[in-house]
């Protein structure tokens, strides 16, 4: 699915990263516990968290993620975009719950990591 059909679907904004917009993304995985995040093998795939911190910017870091959706409205400060953009990371902000984001997701086709 490409980036921009999960930002149009979930009706997000990106905050950084939009060179990426045009790419594709067949897995999604929605969690809060970072460490749940880097126990996974995959490293292709777009995490829909809550958490809007350092922390969730640091795990997908570590984990070589390039997509972040975060979910519920939640404000991406300076440190977050200049991390993300050292790593190269999009980020897409929705207003949505991580359920309803999930399940949006889910029926349009996104596969789950497991």
């Amino acid at each position: 699915m490409k980036l921009s059909e999960i930002v149009r679907l979930t009706g997000g904004t990106v905050v950084c990263g939009e060179r990426h917009i045009d790419e594709n993304v067949d897995y999604a995985f929605a969690s809060d516990l970072m460490s749940d995040v880097l126990t996974l093998r995959i490293t292709d795939f777009l995490l829909i968290t809550g958490l809007a911190n350092v922390q969730a910017m640091r795990t997908a870091e570590m984990s070589d993620l390039k997509y972040l959706l975060f979910a519920r409205g939640k404000q991406v400060t300076d440190d977050m975009v200049e991390l993300a953009d050292e790593n190269g990371i999009m980020i897409i902000s929705t207003p949505y719950s991580v359920f309803r984001t999930s399940g949006i997701l889910y029926g349009a086709g996104l596969k789950p990591v497991y």
